[in-house]
């Protein structure tokens, strides 16, 4: 499922190649951590953070079924 986010990191940023994200299991909650290149900050997490809300938004619809917590970080 982290191919998703991936996805949608990559048509966002300019360097798509330092897009990396991890996937942990804590318990009942899912982590992905989103890293991007520092330049590509603003152009993930958008203004007022729109962006970054829209992300969280959709990886949690995906996982709905599942009955599990998601949770995404965005790191620089």
């Amino acid at each position: 499922m982290s191919e998703l986010l991936t996805y949608m990191a990559k048509s966002l940023v300019i360097n798509p190649d330092e897009v990396v994200v991890k996937k942990t299991e804590r318990g009942n909650t899912i982590v992905f951590e989103l890293s991007v290149a520092p330049e590509d900050m603003g152009k993930v997490i958008g203004k007022n953070g729109k962006r970054a809300q829209a992300i969280r938004s959709i990886m949690k619809a995906k996982y709905l079924r599942t009955g599990r917590r998601i949770v995404v970080d965005i790191v620089g």
